[in-house]
């Protein structure tokens, strides 16, 4: 068994089998393959595909190349949710802590922001102080005390796809469905789950640009977890306009306080509530869908959700004076105002303009290293759908440099269409998948 030779037969459309796929991972996490030979693997997967069998290998492979959570000695099910990313989505900082309120465990291990998709840790890390590198043990026991914690992907814990990701973007096979669930499901059975919700981005902000695609990726996934005795529903949601008015790290988390408190957009609670149940059921809530629903606005409406964000944030190193007070968090030098050049309604709002525009201020990053800037961002002033008038606020840039300010108030510019007559309003919620 060599490496050519699996590169070879993935290349011309062969069938790989279990021990092929481990032996090809587990020597490229030991240093035997060299990064050349699995850039040609990773692309030859991604022309060629894989069927469920070499998925979920794949899965199985990347698994096995680290340690795994132990959180067996917890009482109670423990449920994530994770999202395939888009512009504004801050739901993850609102969901896990609205479920541990509402009496679900939710060990949550996170992404960073990786093109125009932010990532749920630098939006943590906005917070001055909050630590997303718990140990195995910190993490456990913020588990079994507060029902929720939320950590990056450490050195040790499935360490072979971080190795390969690291290579996946740049070698262009990022959008590869066998590639991204193998990924996503190693981290996940990684911690002692037993359910996971899966929000499958779709449209302009999304990797999954159409719903057949976004329809495939939540097959796949269900599919493969499956095969890992992983119960994992797929509900794929909206990403044409960015999820919520606030984009940009801090500024999300202030929207995120905002939601805790019972004033979310309408189009953020949709997406929150719709996983949340979904959580709940997987847990073993009894009840209808608007019960499961009525329960978690009810962990809002008492505040419940909101102390037990601040408690997560305090246990994990974060100032909560800032949570309790956001507006003496230190702001942004400029601020730029995007005025309507007409009268009407807004009927589109595109989201990877307004996601790229971030980048622009520093609120984003394109390669793993670059640095966040997490006062930046943009506030949007209307949503698709909404009347506006000529010279009313579309959206606010929060920028620290007037280059960058001027550059991506032009991208945002370019990002609004404002017409005579509405059009219909796009559904939030696209389609729940189950197995």
């Amino acid at each position: 068994m060599t490496a050519n030779a699996i590169i070879a037969k993935k290349r011309d459309g062969s069938v790989l089998t279990p021990e092929e796929i481990r032996f090809f991972v587990s020597s490229f996490v030991g240093g035997a393959i060299p990064d050349y030979q699995m850039s040609a693997w990773l692309m030859a997967v991604y022309l060629r595909g894989m069927d469920a069998q070499e998925t979920a290998a794949l899965t199985q492979a990347l698994l096995d190349s680290g340690e795994r959570m132990d959180l067996s000695d917890i009482p109670g099910r423990k449920i994530d949710k994770h999202s395939t990313g888009g512009v504004g989505d801050k739901v993850s900082l609102i969901l896990a802590p609205l479920l541990a309120a509402a009496g679900v465990l939710v060990p949550m291990i996170s992404g960073r922001s990786l093109g125009h998709t932010g990532g749920t840790l630098d939006k943590l890390e906005a917070i001055p102080g909050f630590r997303t590198d718990l140990s195995p043990q910190a993490f456990h026991d913020q588990v079994r005390d507060l029902g929720v914690a939320l950590i990056g992907q450490s050195d040790t814990l499935v360490p072979a796809d971080r190795k390969i990701y690291a290579l996946r973007d740049s070698t262009a096979t990022i959008g590869s469905i066998p590639l991204i669930t193998a990924s996503i499901l190693s981290k996940k059975l990684a911690e002692d789950l037993d359910g996971l919700v899966m929000d499958i981005k779709c449209g302009a902000g999304a990797f999954m640009r159409t719903l057949g695609q976004a329809e495939a990726l939540a097959q796949s996934l269900i599919r493969t977890a499956a095969l890992h005795h992983l119960p994992t529903v797929a509900v794929i949601t909206d990403m044409n306009q960015p999820l919520g008015y606030a984009a940009g790290n801090w500024l999300e988390v202030r929207e995120v306080l905002q939601a805790l408190q019972g004033h979310g957009p309408e189009d953020l609670m949709q997406v929150t509530y719709a996983l949340g149940a979904q959580m709940l059921f997987m847990a073993g809530f009894k009840g209808t869908l608007h019960q499961a629903i009525s329960h978690l606005r009810r962990a809002i409406t008492s505040g419940a959700a909101l102390q037990r964000f601040e408690r997560m944030t305090a246990a994990q190193g974060g100032d909560v004076r800032f949570l309790r007070d956001p507006g003496s968090y230190a702001g942004t030098r400029l601020q730029q105002h995007l005025r309507a050049p007409r009268s009407g309604v807004v009927t589109k709002i595109d989201a990877l303009q307004i996601g790229e525009a971030i980048i622009r201020l520093g609120g984003g990053r394109l390669t793993q290293t670059d640095r966040i800037d997490p006062a930046t961002g943009v506030v949007l002033g209307r949503k698709c759908g909404e009347k506006v008038r000529t010279g009313e606020v579309l959206a606010v840039i929060h920028a620290n440099q007037t280059e960058s300010a001027r550059e991506a108030l032009e991208m945002v510019r370019k990002a609004f269409v404002i017409a005579d007559q509405p059009v219909p309003r796009s559904r939030t919620i696209l389609k729940i998948i189950r197995a």
